[in-house]
């Protein structure tokens, strides 16, 4: 059963790696086909970091990553603190309207937003409303389940009575939030923005649906390139955004392993500042 399970897993991490592998020296190939490999060269990468149009629009998906990943962390952890206040009931209720983003097809999320803003711009009576803001609302709407869902554990793990604590030892509600709150979920907050980031920087078919021809991101503007054969430029476009991610990826492991460690430590707790 053992041996079964190890090889299971090891034909899906190749079958979710192999294809990224395989992008990965293309963009190295001196080639312009996949398939065959004629020689070693970075010119792919050169040619990439003189283009004139896509690293713009590089830039445009980090800007919307960036500020889609703020406002929903600051957003999603005020929810979250609002959520852990209400009743068993209704914080169960509403916890399972939270997940519902999280299953519902892209598409369907992307076509909704897009009747949304229409209906918004037609009563406003704006041209084009599609742009930047629709974008940035349309990043921030997709992003706040996954804050939800990564502040909402370190609430239930935390002391109930840290707050009464601090408030008994002199503190102000804010004080308290600010130097015992916001120190003991901090752990989740940080996930949930990283989170937040990588969701936005890759996303397109909801961008798809809610951009404008005066601000495009990369992945949309990606698309288009696929419909013609690609330029290995675009492999090593695609390499670097995998590492990209991949490294924010492993921050945010790491993160929550040191979390973790601390939670079982109260030696290491005590000595990083926080209540034992």
């Amino acid at each position: 059963m053992k041996t079964a399970s190890k090889v299971f897993t090891i034909v899906v991490f190749a079958f979710l790696y192999i294809p990224m592998l395989v992008l990965a020296v293309a963009s190295f190939n001196t080639g312009s086909d996949i398939a065959v490999f004629k020689g070693f060269t970075l010119s792919n990468y050169r040619e990439l970091f003189q283009d004139s149009v896509l690293l713009p629009l590089l830039l445009n998906s980090f800007i919307i990553a960036a500020i889609s990943a703020l406002a929903a962390t600051v957003l999603g952890t005020l929810a979250t603190l609002g959520i852990q206040q209400m009743g068993k009931r209704m914080r169960r209720l509403t916890m399972s309207l939270t997940n519902i983003p999280l299953t519902n097809p892209e598409i369907v999320t992307g076509v909704s937003l897009a009747l949304l803003f229409a209906f918004v711009g037609q009563t406003l009576k704006i041209k084009s409303i599609m742009g930047f803001w629709t974008l940035l609302i349309a990043h921030i709407t997709f992003n706040l389940p996954y804050v939800i869902l990564s502040v909402q554990p370190k609430l239930t793990q935390m002391d109930p009575h840290l707050k009464e604590a601090a408030m008994d030892l002199g503190c102000t509600p804010t004080q308290a939030f600010f130097k015992v709150i916001l120190h003991e979920i901090l752990p989740g907050i940080i996930s949930g923005g990283l989170m937040a980031f990588t969701m936005s920087l890759d996303d397109f078919v909801i961008s798809y649906f809610v951009y404008g021809p005066n601000f495009v991101t990369l992945p949309v503007e990606i698309y288009n390139y696929t419909k013609k054969p690609l330029h290995p430029k675009i492999y090593a476009l695609f390499t670097l955004l995998f590492l990209a991610i991949l490294l924010v990826m492993l921050v945010m492991n790491l993160l929550q392993a040191r979390d973790t460690a601390k939670t079982r430590n109260p030696r290491l707790r005590k000595r990083s500042g926080g209540p034992v």
